[in-house]
């Protein structure tokens, strides 16, 4: 069975093609970031606009790449939420019509379960269950995944996801955007020990998260000293430890609580080089693996779009035009 996958949730257009039997056979994504860098952040009608300009052209090059024609394609998937409702709108139309107008299933993907799934794309994909620390720019949920669709919250985050947060103390410190990878490049530059930021939540029990005050603490530190090079850079380094240390505590305690061996680490900030060096440390110590995707697969992208299709593919066979989006649609929804 061969999917197409379509992600349009927020500033990147993804479109690939998964076959069941010869897996990821073809991968197009076109990145905004160029675009927003000027704002600070995504426009969402700018996202939304340039999401209709690249989505056929990156269609067809993901069919010239496999070397397939679209009556070649079983079924599509495409990304329904959670986005950008405006962005979300052109990959559902999209999708929709074209799976209408070849008569094959189309199939609403969650985002988020993309990303859990993403590790699946890897050679060494992880086995059932797993805890999931699902990190990027919209959300931080610790997840507890006992077979496909069965998904318990167990905590996240009660304000600023973890790579809003990276982005934002980015740009208090005058870095481009998507700030969290700028901030992550200069970290490497600083002394670590100089600032001493807290690790939030946790001193007390729970698996919540909680990045606002930290992002405040980042604040006043950077008003509170020089605005120097090694400064800036010495910063960011007590920030990334902080976030680091943050959900390194929250997974230990997640893994504890489960008995699980294994951890599944994903979205944008997963790539983050710190946070995996760690987190392998702590599983290779707690006799676990931890498992997370390549880094083109850590941001959005249509593969984890396509392969969350290839294993809905048996029971959601959606032949009609109505089109929902949902700008939140937690995990726990799914079945």
């Amino acid at each position: 069975m061969r999917v197409l996958g379509i992600e349009t949730s927020c500033d990147e257009t993804g479109v690939a093609i998964y076959d069941s039997h010869a897996g990821l056979i073809a991968n197009q994504l076109n990145t905004q970031s160029k675009i927003h860098d000027k704002y600070g952040g995504v426009v969402p009608e700018l996202a939304a606009r340039h999401h209709l300009q690249q989505i056929v052209p990156l269609i067809k090059a993901a069919l010239q790449e496999s070397q397939l024609t679209v009556k070649d394609l079983d079924a599509v998937a495409y990304t329904a939420g959670p986005g950008l409702v405006g962005a979300l709108l052109i990959g559902a139309c999209i999708g929709r019509s074209l799976a209408f107008s070849l008569n094959i299933p189309s199939i609403a993907i969650n985002h988020m379960e993309g990303h859990l799934l993403s590790p699946m794309l890897e050679k060494n994909p992880p086995d059932f269950p797993f805890i999931a620390l699902l990190v990027s720019g919209g959300h931080t949920q610790l997840i507890s995944v006992t077979a496909m669709g069965c998904y318990t919250l167990l905590g996240e985050s009660l304000d600023d996801a973890a790579g809003e947060a990276f982005d934002k103390v980015a740009k208090l410190l005058g870095l481009g955007y998507p700030g969290g990878r700028e901030l992550s490049k200069i970290s490497k530059h600083g002394v670590r020990g100089r600032f001493m930021f807290p690790r939030p939540m946790t001193n007390r029990p729970g698996l919540d998260f909680s990045f606002s005050g930290l992002k405040t603490f980042a604040a006043q530190t950077i008003y509170n000293n020089s605005n120097t090079q090694q400064v800036r850079a010495d910063i960011a380094c007590a920030f990334e430890d902080a976030v680091v240390d943050t959900l390194l505590v929250k997974c230990r305690r997640a893994l504890d609580r489960s008995g699980f061996k294994r951890l599944v680490i994903a979205g944008g900030v997963s790539a983050n080089c710190l946070l995996r060096s760690k987190l392998a440390d702590m599983m290779e110590r707690r006799n676990g693996e931890v498992f997370y995707p390549r880094p083109e697969f850590c941001t959005d992208n249509g593969a984890m779009i396509a392969y969350a299709g290839s294993i809905r593919l048996k029971k959601n066979k959606n032949h009609s035009l109505d089109i929902a989006v949902y700008p939140r649609w937690p995990l726990s929804e799914l079945s």
